[in-house]
């Protein structure tokens, strides 16, 4: 078990430094952040001046040295724009994106897990077409597009809920359905065809000629195993609880980390970006892991297969 674990940490730093580096590589590629930020009009001198305040002039390779050494204590650079410290602008934020974001995971698995389960156990019946009817269509619309569906019918035709903003728990509704909808849809998909999948097993057929009640075999052999690939998309969306609202805070003005990124990224402010993609990624990778850990719990091979290794 000690050396499962070990494996998977190991892969999980690995996968922080290469996407750390990646960015870090993108990002000084695509342009050039003196010129954006002091304007192609201001004198050489000036610029030349920003450049060497930032450490934009030296070797890219300098940079990423000094840059990498930085992250291993603590220091993940100050914005380009404010002069403010990175991590404490993007902190000042993610309580406005995990206001939204938790709920959202909330609908997201209280209503995806027992609607696909439902569909599955009554399949071809009016509630099983009717649950992946609305799961297809949560699943193909894109946020932006409900989003602004939403705005149009609640906010400026019946007036209900305000159109964007952060002034009251009103203005979180909207894009809390926005998200919450599309995750319930993927998550209805998924469980259904899980559920589907394990009800056809011949250990599902065993049991039941054996005489066990088909509510005991459900709960006990069937939700157990369905359990492992939904698990594996709730661990993605546990992950991307910082990054899965950007196109949302967008659409309603929410300010949260997702809207830094978007104008963090236009303004070519380096620090920023860099500091919330690591952020992101570290979230992502712990919830990689967390997921890893309940297959075990979840999948007694796997225990067995991990003991076997170490």
């Amino acid at each position: 078990m000690l050396r499962f674990l070990g494996l998977r940490l190991s892969r999980a730093l690995l996968t922080l430094v290469l996407v750390v580096s990646f960015a870090f590589v993108v990002l000084r590629m695509s342009g050039d952040p003196a010129l954006l930020i002091m304007s192609a009009d201001a004198p050489p001198e000036a610029i030349a001046a920003f450049r060497r305040a930032w450490g934009l002039d030296d070797p890219l390779w300098v940079q990423y040295f000094r840059y990498f050494t930085a992250i291993l204590h603590g220091d993940l650079g100050n914005s380009m724009r404010s002069g403010q410290s990175a991590i404490n602008l993007v902190a000042e934020r993610i309580p406005a994106t995990l206001a939204l974001t938790v709920p959202a995971l909330l609908i997201k698995i209280g209503l995806g897990i027992p609607a696909g389960v439902y569909a599955a156990l009554h399949r071809n019946s009016i509630i099983d077409r009717a649950v992946m009817l609305l799961a297809v269509a949560g699943f193909t619309v894109p946020s932006f597009v409900l989003g602004l569906l939403l705005v149009l019918l609640f906010a400026v035709q019946l007036g209900w809920l305000p159109s964007g903003g952060q002034d009251s728990w009103r203005h979180a509704i909207l894009p809390i359905i926005t998200m919450g909808f599309g995750g319930a849809a993927v998550l209805a998909r998924f469980t259904r065809s899980a559920m589907l999948e394990v009800l056809g097993q011949p250990y599902m057929r065993t049991a039941l000629a054996k005489g066990v009640p088909w509510r005991v075999a459900v709960r006990w052999h069937a939700l157990p195993n369905a359990a492992i690939p939904t698990v594996t998309i709730v661990g993605f969306m546990i992950g991307s609880v910082l990054a899965g609202a950007v196109v949302v805070e967008s659409v309603f003005s929410w300010p949260g980390v997702g809207r830094l990124l978007v104008v963090a990224v236009s303004n070519r402010d380096l620090a920023v970006v860099q500091c919330i993609l690591l952020l992101v990624s570290a979230t992502m990778i712990a919830s990689n892991l967390m997921v890893d850990l309940l297959y075990g719990v979840l999948d007694p091979r796997l225990r067995a297969g991990a003991k076997g290794n170490a």
